[in-house]
């Protein structure tokens, strides 16, 4: 049996049939990530020790024949920019590369208390601004599937150790689509759930009406269950909301079920690969019963523009706190003007830099009206695009991504082709609605992701749709 291939429900059934132990599980999947991640680069932090003396604990608690947590000896990775206390989080950038985090976040001691084991921090484009993992301060992360293509981003490296079988599952942060189009480059399932529907406390904050923390797994039973254990209130997040609205779905088949086909989503420019495939994933659903009805949503065309003003204007206000002085990378200067333009020069990558700047101009005196208010007034007619769409249908189908993953570099001398990439995904965010990625096949040896995105609260639903593909 090769440990390092199970999923989370085979794992909980044999630790139960006593087929191995939470240590063999621990140092099979260390003992992987150390032979075989120097190809990949998905860990930034590898937390070993902790990882080793956890595994001991629990299985102490098996043999006690004591009853154990729901999740005990499962095993994670975590990106890195979101914290785990007393171990380094970068956020994929210079200047927090020594940073120890103080606390933990509040999805960390959910997962914890349920007996999780956190083996490491993994990559991420530089405090989550990218689409391709190679913004990072660390080196890029290559995708498993094809080591001469990225594994999509920002949240690559948690993307890649699941898909390598580094782990059992991973957690990534989706401010524009960086769940779900790694997840999609990678042929695995990511969930980027309802805004507020997971406490955002213990995240490195990139753009705070956003950014929210998601599973990525192996298979979409595991989303399930883990996005159960870090859903829910958490009193120190304001923008969490209330368990009740996140109740479970009672969907039992997809007969009747009406699926919205967005035109302005299936259009020329879509690897044909990636439309096919999609296409035969929305059939399936069809002979299952579902009904397929065409929809419109309009503004999906100001989208990409609309988000690359909200978020860098968000951005170069969060990110105003790394000065030198508290914490993080400080350049040490007589004067303290020079303190603050050498530690951020120094500490910030390029990518950073050109949001801080686009954000900052897009919040100035005389700028403000023209870019960020109007971008949050199209925000909201976007929203009420997905409003309407849903007045006529249950679910929408699209492509995750409009191509699949793309080569190493490729993009990076072109920013705006690079943000392309979060076409089919931001709108999504700017909706505030739930969506997950599901693989639904390979065009040319790379894999390919269904995006199913849901109302308001109904992640429950969409998970639960996502299934009957998987099965």
């Amino acid at each position: 049996m090769d440990l390092t291939d199970l999923t989370i429900k085979q794992v909980g059934q044999g630790l139960r049939d006593k087929n191995f132990s939470v240590l063999e599980l621990t140092k099979a999947h260390l003992e992987k990530i150390k032979k075989e991640d120097k190809d990949i680069n998905a860990f930034l932090t590898l937390c070993e020790d902790k990882a080793l003396e956890k595994a001991k604990e629990i299985d102490k608690i098996i043999a006690s024949k004591k009853k154990i947590p729901l999740l005990a000896g499962i095993l994670a990775a975590v990106k890195d920019n979101i914290l785990v206390k007393g171990t380094r989080a970068t956020a994929g950038s210079k200047i927090l590369k020594n940073y120890i985090a103080p606390y933990n976040a509040t999805c960390i001691k959910k997962l914890e208390k349920q007996g999780v084991i956190i083996l490491g921090k993994t990559n991420l484009d530089e405090f989550a601004m990218g689409a391709s993992t190679e913004n990072s301060a660390f080196g890029p992360t290559k995708n498993p599937k094809d080591l001469t293509r990225v594994p999509g981003g920002s949240s690559g490296g948690s993307a890649a150790a699941v898909a390598k079988n580094f782990c059992h599952f991973a957690l990534g942060s989706d401010t524009g689509g960086s769940i779900r189009q790694p997840a999609s480059f990678c042929g695995i399932v990511g969930l980027s759930p309802t805004y507020g529907a997971v406490s955002r406390y213990g995240l490195i904050a990139l753009t705070s009406s956003l950014d929210q923390i998601g599973p990525i797994t192996k298979t979409v039973e595991d989303c399930k269950i883990i996005f159960d254990i870090i859903k829910g209130r958490d009193e120190m997040d304001s923008t969490s909301v209330n368990d009740e609205l996140l109740v479970d779905s009672d969907i039992e088949t997809v007969k009747g079920l009406v699926i919205g086909i967005p035109k302005e989503y299936f259009i020329e420019g879509i690897d044909k690969g990636v439309l096919d495939l999609v296409k035969q994933a929305i059939n399936k659903y069809e002979k299952l019963g579902a009904k397929i009805k065409e929809i419109h949503l309009p503004l999906t065309k100001y989208a990409v523009a609309c988000y690359y003003i909200i978020n860098p204007s968000e951005a170069s206000t969060n990110l105003a706190r790394y000065d030198g002085i508290k914490y993080g990378l400080s350049q040490s200067n007589k004067e303290l003007l020079d303190v603050y333009l050498d530690s951020r020069g120094a500490g910030f990558g390029d990518e950073v830099k050109r949001r801080i700047i686009i954000g900052t101009f897009a919040l100035s005196s005389g700028y403000y009206e023209a870019y960020y208010l109007r971008a949050q007034k199209v925000r909201q007619l976007i929203k009420k695009d997905f409003e309407k769409a849903f007045s006529e249908v249950d679910v929408i189908f699209t492509p995750t991504a409009p191509t699949p993953a793309f080569k190493l570099e490729e993009k990076t001398e072109n920013p705006l082709e690079m943000y392309l990439a979060d076409i089919f995904t931001a709108p999504v965010k700017l909706a505030g609605l739930p969506a997950i990625s599901v693989p639904c096949g390979e065009t040319n040896n790379l894999p390919v992701g269904l995006q199913i995105i849901g109302k308001s609260f109904k992640d429950d639903k969409i998970i639960k749709i996502a299934r009957f593909l998987e099965k």
